[in-house]
């Protein structure tokens, strides 16, 4: 136990440990919705390219964007469809 300034006694802190969780698995041609919207007006894309960076095309004006996959992952709001070569648990 570790003595606080007030004088009270706390158990010791733990560090946090963030559980390695690996990339997302997307696919191709799933469809994604994103935190914002294209400047068009469309809020889904649709993934044409995966690697270390993820293709998107806007499915509303077919505009075509290269993102780091980072950022991607942390953008996807939620999934509107998933790709035909998506695991159908």
């Amino acid at each position: 136990m570790t003595e606080t300034t007030t004088g009270g006694l706390h158990p010791p802190r733990t560090p946090r440990v963030r559980k390695a969780s690996g990339p997302l698995p997307l696919y191709l041609d799933d469809v994604v919705t994103l935190r914002k919207p294209h400047p068009c007006g469309g809020d889904t894309w649709r993934i044409v390219r995966l690697g270390a960076d993820i293709g998107l095309r806007c499915t509303t004006c077919e505009h075509r964007v290269l993102v780091a996959r980072s950022s991607v992952e942390r953008d996807i709001k939620r999934f509107v469809s998933r790709g035909p070569l998506a695991p159908t648990d």
